[in-house]
């Protein structure tokens, strides 16, 4: 089972959120605080991600079972919400199993394969000297010399456990399956629920080109888009992130 951190009442409706490569649970720890006023926010760790097991295995396919098993125990549908392999899982998850997902958020990713390759990440992390590292300045130091970003280097940092003094992150098996994360399986089935495909308004991974395949999968998807907000929309503008997965849950549609 995958590990998961609750926020908020059970007799609220749940909402299930579902981090990128590379995060955790954690990483959406203060977005799912500040909705649990409305929902009971369940937040997990993919496998092979923070404290979930790990598996030899990384394809959507597994990753929708795992979120298929957490909303089944729990007893009851969820609302869903995903950024970007998280929601490559989560719409896997809801055209797979569709009468266990209300309402789906995709944040700015598109079911359609990517060209750009993650694996740099992974042998970054892999160089840091893990001897030397007492602290998590020591991390992002070692960090630095590869990543110029700041943000990118505490995001990865926060993915090292200090007491086992190794990765909370399986890098073989995200190494090796690299390719199905970049790509998206084949569906011929539909999700006719309500979604809404939430972009950075500076990135590129959800496209004019790559609406049409949405709209094929997900006929009643709904397009917005954050101002001056890449691919790290929920990070770089937190507030009107939350806005507008607020206004999305609580809309009526006819």
């Amino acid at each position: 089972m995958l590990h998961k951190v609750i926020h908020g009442s059970a007799d609220n409706k749940p909402l299930l959120i579902v981090h990128g490569l590379f995060g955790s649970a954690r990483n959406w720890g203060v977005i799912a605080k500040r909705l649990s006023d409305m929902r009971q926010v369940v937040a997990v760790d993919l496998r092979n991600h923070g404290q979930s097991p790990w598996s030899d295995r990384h394809r959507y396919t597994d990753m929708a079972s795992d979120l298929a098993e957490v909303i089944t125990s729990h007893g009851t549908p969820m609302d869903v919400l995903g950024h970007s392999m998280g929601g490559k899982a989560a719409m896997t998850l809801a055209l797979t199993r569709p009468e266990l997902v209300g309402r789906l958020i995709v944040a700015d990713i598109a079911p359609v394969a990517y060209e750009h390759d993650q694996s740099q990440h992974i042998k970054t992390m892999r160089a840091v000297d893990l001897s030397q590292v007492k602290k998590r300045s020591d991390v992002t130091a070692q960090l630095a010399q590869h990543i110029d970003d700041p943000t990118l280097q505490s995001f990865f940092a926060q993915s090292l456990d200090f007491a086992s003094g190794r990765w909370r992150l399986n890098l073989d098996a995200l190494e090796r399956d690299m390719p199905a994360i970049l790509g998206f399986p084949e569906f011929d089935t539909i999700f006719s629920n309500q979604t809404l495909f939430l972009s950075g308004a500076e990135s590129n991974y959800v496209t004019q080109t790559t609406r049409a395949n949405i709209k094929r999968l997900f006929p009643n998807a709904k397009f917005a888009k954050i101002p001056n907000t890449g691919h790290w929309l929920h990070a770089e503008a937190p507030r009107e992130f939350e806005a507008s997965v607020r206004a999305f849950l609580t809309m009526s549609f006819t």
